[in-house]
């Protein structure tokens, strides 16, 4: 069966992608880029601090790990509650020990909710970035614009008065946007967004926001919760991976992102912690290594994009 000639002339067909959201380009073949001391792989941690509403929403999508039994769904409400409440404490001493800085990607409701936890992620000299409302709070292009342009605004700024921070960087749900998304999130004043997973650098969209690369395969959600590894495993698939990418920073002479999910409470249950503490000590005494928080790698990366 032949193809109609229509399927020629969509419009947004073309060389690199079907959309203008960025310019295609190869990371082989951009300026070098470094990071502060010469290092050479920033490690990208972003803790997802999330607030489950015990009834969930399916429109327009129900949010990864959300309730699923009958309701009240006690059993997984708990659980998510026990990140908040026990495991995200063992996660910011595991920072401590290890002296590194993450960035808590945060639902406006959790910083509402637990004013305590949001002081000492603040008083670790952690970053704070926008992580919708709470879970309910996804974003998909079937909603209309008028409603997405209410969730970012009411998400921040319910975040900034509770937090007494604006901020630079946005995480949504399940890493999902619409085709609006970028817009709105530029429109309401943000830097950067951490949901794209195409690259192992930043890099700028059209309208000028930039985009920190984050991971779908070395989650902890994927590959402990989803895939049912160990956190050892998991803990030795960051180690290869930052091999990988420290050595392929010297062969190319430029730098990596080596992004870090964290779930509290999936990695921060006490028989995995140890895996995680043992991580981050042993990465952050590695020479390539730069720990550093979202809006610190953008601002290395800008800086030196205006050189070039």
């Amino acid at each position: 069966m032949s193809l109609p000639e229509s399927y020629t002339q969509y419009p947004k067909r073309g060389e690199g992608y079907d959309h203008d959201f960025y310019d295609w380009s190869n990371i082989h073949t951009r300026a070098p880029v470094r990071w502060p001391d010469d290092k050479s792989v920033a490690v990208f941690i972003t803790v997802n601090l999330e607030y489950y509403p015990i009834t969930p929403e399916d429109e327009p999508f129900r949010a990864p790990g959300h309730m699923v039994t009958p309701y009240p769904d006690y059993r997984h409400y708990t659980v998510r509650d026990y990140g908040n409440r026990v495991a995200v404490f063992r996660m910011l001493d595991a920072f401590a020990k290890a002296g590194v800085s993450a960035s808590f990607a945060i639902n406006a409701a959790v910083a509402e909710r637990y004013p305590e936890l949001i002081h000492a992620v603040q008083a670790g000299g952690h970053e704070i970035i926008a992580h919708s409302t709470d879970m309910n709070g996804t974003i998909a292009s079937s909603m209309s614009e008028a409603d997405e342009r209410a969730l970012i605004a009411d998400a921040l700024a319910r975040l900034e008065k509770a937090t007494g921070e604006k901020p630079a960087g946005w995480h949504s749900i399940a890493r999902s946007q619409s085709w609006r998304t970028l817009d709105l999130l530029k429109e309401h004043g943000l830097s950067w967004c951490a949901d794209w997973v195409n690259d192992e650098l930043p890099f700028r969209f059209t309208n000028g926001l930039v985009a920190l690369p984050s991971s779908v395969d070395l989650s902890d959600r994927q590959i402990v919760a989803v895939q049912q590894h160990s956190a050892e495993a998991w803990a030795q698939m960051m180690r290869d991976a930052f091999d990988w990418l420290a050595d392929e920073a010297e062969a190319q002479s430029s730098a990596r992102v080596l992004p870090m999910q964290l779930t509290p409470y999936i990695m921060g249950q006490p028989f995995r912690i140890a895996a995680l503490e043992d991580l981050l000590s042993e990465l952050a005494a590695r020479e390539p290594a730069w720990f550093a928080k979202g809006s610190d790698i953008v601002s290395s990366w800008t800086a030196q994009q205006s050189e070039t």
